[in-house]
């Protein structure tokens, strides 16, 4: 059944494709960006920020379902950040009689010391359903596709160094995710009397360490990736060479380095039964993710 449908973070990574799949799917979608007059992606644009209640509630108006796929992550203050838009977020919602909000969090276990960055989601999580609007919560990990932050930093690795100093965070285990099934997911529990005021744990049929995942990417690539283990390398010092040897700012590489010491894997596997089908392996998301690379003109 076609739904009106409000995409936040419509020009990000995960939003953009969203939004293409729910138009393709026949659904009228409404995307939300603080710069309407320059969008060109799918749907139609719309004003809005996340931190002005004005402007939502015209974003909003007359919209049965809302994806909320905003984070300050590139913020030093990013947690008070995320929890105030939450809040705004969610007011706005429930005023315009919203009747389901989808949120893409963060996988990881309650009882771990979760990062800063993974307290944050789970925060915005019940912040969202604070005001009554039923939430779905789909907590995923490592999303792999073109244009993600963490597997830019992947790939940008294996492109740039002919070895890499190991930390210990690089023994982690994380179950990554394609960024198609990602959006299969988000586009699978809209408007699911299944998936209403549920949270489910999203992941690949991978478990890895990031260590695996950047001798793999490497070997799609038909390249070596030798590595010398580094268990003194702190995260601070991470943080401040990874931003040296790729494009990620400082801040959100100091954010995803401190989440890379929490395990993060599915334990929960009940989206399988509620949005059922095949998960992408992650082999073919690395092929997926350099194609669309080169589809884009850029060098691979």
């Amino acid at each position: 059944m076609a739904e009106s449908v409000l995409v936040t973070g419509a020009t990000g990574f995960v939003g953009s494709h969203l939004a293409r799949r729910l138009v393709d799917e026949g659904h009228d979608v409404r995307a939300m960006t603080r710069h309407p007059d320059d969008y060109e992606g799918a749907g139609t644009p719309v004003g809005g920020d996340v931190e002005d209640a004005e402007s939502l509630h015209k974003a909003l108006d007359g919209i049965g379902a809302a994806y909320y796929l905003v984070h300050s992550l590139g913020s030093d203050d990013f947690e008070k950040k995320d929890a105030d838009a939450a809040r705004t977020f969610a007011a706005a919602a429930a005023d315009a009689g919203v009747r389901q909000i989808v949120y893409l969090g963060g996988l990881g276990e309650d009882d771990q010391d979760l990062s800063a960055h993974l307290r944050s989601r789970r925060q915005v999580e019940k912040l969202l359903a604070g005001t009554g609007v039923p939430v779905t919560v789909l907590r995923a990990a490592v999303v792999i596709g073109h244009g993600g932050i963490s597997w830019e930093i992947t790939r940008q690795l294996v492109d740039h160094l002919p070895a890499m100093l190991t930390p210990k965070w690089v023994k982690t285990r994380t179950q990554p995710i394609a960024l198609d099934d990602v959006v299969r997911y988000l586009v699978g529990v809209l408007g699911n009397p299944d998936a209403i005021g549920r949270v489910f744990e999203v992941g690949g049929p991978d478990v890895l360490r990031y260590i695996d995942m950047l001798k793999r990417a490497a070997t799609v690539q038909g390249k070596h990736f030798p590595s010398v283990n580094v268990p003194l390398l702190s995260p601070h010092l991470s943080s401040h060479w990874l931003a040296l040897v790729t494009d990620v700012d400082y801040e959100t590489a100091a954010n995803l380095v401190e989440s890379m010491t929490n395990e993060v894997v599915v334990h929960d596997h009940t989206i399988e039964s509620v949005v059922p089908g095949r998960t992408i392996g992650y082999d073919e998301a690395v092929r997926i993710a350099l194609a669309e690379r080169e589809r884009a003109g850029l060098p691979s």
